[in-house]
């Protein structure tokens, strides 16, 4: 059985907006000076553990765009492993080896994936398929990359109205830029 871990960069204000910049919003690129060597290795590391990289539409508009023309050991990891992406608006086929969840019921076909034997499934940002996610009961891990920097507006990674969602810290490291790398498990997950 497969578990779904969802990775973020959130910042101490707990911003998640733009961190790479690509979406090209105002303060977008503050994460971009704590992605050194050491954080690049373990994101290739953490890609090349699963099976899916699973994103939801604009996540996927922005990095397929963004992504197959990028070169280096980051960029080829992440091109080649396969995306899972949760949307009811797209339609097939999809470029960078892609393909859409069933768009009446996405979550629905992402539980059935999981439950087969495999590799994990990953997925960055995309705040909104995070929360349905979490609603769904399919995350069973956390992992927030937590960036010494205060970004002072933008999306936060939980909005008004979230549902109380009990976790427990399963891990926790930190990065030679001084990233807080913060791993939680939901205590209702089976993983």
């Amino acid at each position: 059985m497969r578990r779904l871990i969802v990775s973020t960069l959130v910042a101490l204000d707990g911003v998640v907006e733009d961190p790479g910049g690509m979406a090209g919003s105002e303060r977008g690129g503050w994460a971009n000076p704590y992605f050194n060597e050491e954080a690049v290795e373990r994101s290739i590391e953490h890609l090349q553990g699963c099976d899916y990289f699973l994103c939801g539409r604009r996540t996927y508009e922005m990095f397929s765009q963004a992504w197959p023309s990028a070169t280096g050991p980051y960029a080829k990891a992440l091109n080649e492993i396969p995306k899972l992406v949760a949307s009811r608006t797209l339609d097939e086929p999809l470029t960078w080896n892609a393909w859409l969840l069933e768009t009446d019921d996405p979550l629905a076909e992402l539980e059935t994936i999981k439950r087969e034997d495999g590799r994990d499934i990953i997925m960055y940002g995309s705040v909104s398929l995070m929360a349905a996610l979490f609603a769904r009961g399919l995350v069973d891990q956390l992992d927030l990359l937590v960036c010494p920097v205060v970004v002072g507006a933008g999306q936060q990674l939980f909005g008004s109205g979230t549902p109380t969602i009990p976790m427990e810290l399963a891990a926790q490291t930190s990065l030679t830029t001084g990233v807080a790398v913060l791993s939680y498990r939901p205590i209702n997950s089976g993983a």
